[in-house]
């Protein structure tokens, strides 16, 4: 049997009193004043904000689990300093940890990361332990562009990054590249600066020797790969050109797509471009796109659907399912073994 794992699942539902603190805790860092208390949030309210949404919808759309992270869109690691960053990005995490232990055959934890534009990256290699070591995590999504639009930060092959890369390996874990909301006028959120930063990281990887430094580092571009697979004559173009080797041998031993894709066509496109060795499926529901497609009667992020249609053979349609992300995802692998699974 194969289990459907959704690689790409974000706490969206989060109690109002989480999300409330975030606001007096950025007003209070505004007014040079200390964060309020942190909330108590009952039990019960993270049940009813999980059992009516992502499990209910899991449960509707066949999936087995999900790897659950905060709301990408929330992190927003531009607002506040360091400290604002890291005190967010832990309470974020506990209650993905909370999530968890009320679920632990649904839910599998992935950490945010405090991030902040002007900051290394000690505090989120600390995170990172934490989460993994203390939380049994098993892999982080990192921000290639902490200010929010500005991309002030060097690429992801820059030396900046390897303290991180370096704990990522020792770690054994992957990270799923992903920003968070835009401060930029010029880039909705979720319709071009989350797909132009999967495109940008993929062309970083591409541009750069990274992978000959970090054999064993693994990332994860959501959303299809941004607009990589539609274009991939051109990346394939460019690496010849850079003198680069072909991209299979390049980036894709270490690089996956998943298949937030809300439509049959780009699924189709995603298949036939990419290897599936290096497709995960996800689906990020609830997420960027909520509503029902009027053409298919069926709802936008339903990705399952998707590839369900495709013509695949099993062995492949479990890998992509299952046997992919437990390859990516080997803390993963090893608890679905302690399970028995």
């Amino acid at each position: 049997m194969t289990l459907i794992i959704d690689c790409h699942g974000h706490y969206t539902t989060a109690p109002s009193a989480h999300d409330a603190w975030r606001t007096q805790q950025t007003a209070a860092y505004h007014e040079g004043k200390a964060p309020p208390v942190y909330p108590g949030i009952a039990d019960d309210l993270i049940r009813e904000s999980v059992e009516t949404n992502q499990l209910k919808l899991l449960k509707e759309r066949g999936a087995d689990m999900t790897i659950f992270s905060p709301r990408a869109s929330r992190m927003a690691p531009h607002i506040g300093d360091q400290t604002v960053s890291r005190d967010w990005s832990q309470k974020c995490n506990d209650l993905i940890r909370r999530v968890v232990e009320m679920y632990p055959e649904i839910f599998i934890g992935v950490c945010q990361l405090p991030q902040s534009p002007k900051a290394d990256l000690q505090a989120s290699i600390d995170e990172l332990e934490r989460c993994v070591n203390e939380m049994d995590f098993v892999g982080c999504n990192l921000n290639p562009d902490p200010s929010g639009g500005d991309f002030s930060l060097p690429p992801l092959t820059d030396k900046y990054w390897y303290p991180f890369f370096e704990k990522m390996c020792e770690l054994d874990v992957p990270a799923m590249v992903h920003v968070s909301g835009s401060c930029n006028k010029a880039m909705h959120a979720t319709g071009a600066y989350y797909l132009a930063a999967d495109t940008i990281a993929f062309m970083q990887f591409l541009e750069g020797d990274l992978f000959k430094d970090f054999p064993t580092l693994r990332f994860i571009i959501p959303h299809g790969g941004g607009a990589v697979p539609y274009h991939w004559g051109r990346y394939r173009g460019l690496a010849d050109m850079l003198k680069k080797p072909p991209l299979d041998s390049h980036v894709m031993k270490n690089v996956y797509f998943d298949t937030c894709v809300y439509h049959q066509p780009g699924i189709d496109l995603l298949f036939e471009v990419i290897e599936n060795k290096n497709i995960l499926f996800g689906s990020e529901m609830v997420g960027a796109v909520r509503g029902i497609d009027p053409q298919t009667g069926q709802y936008f992020d339903d990705t399952k659907r998707y590839v369900d249609a495709l013509n695949l053979s099993e062995a492949d349609r479990h890998d992509i399912y299952e046997g992919n992300a437990r390859r990516v995802f080997p803390k993963l692998d090893s608890q679905l073994k302690r399970r028995g699974l």
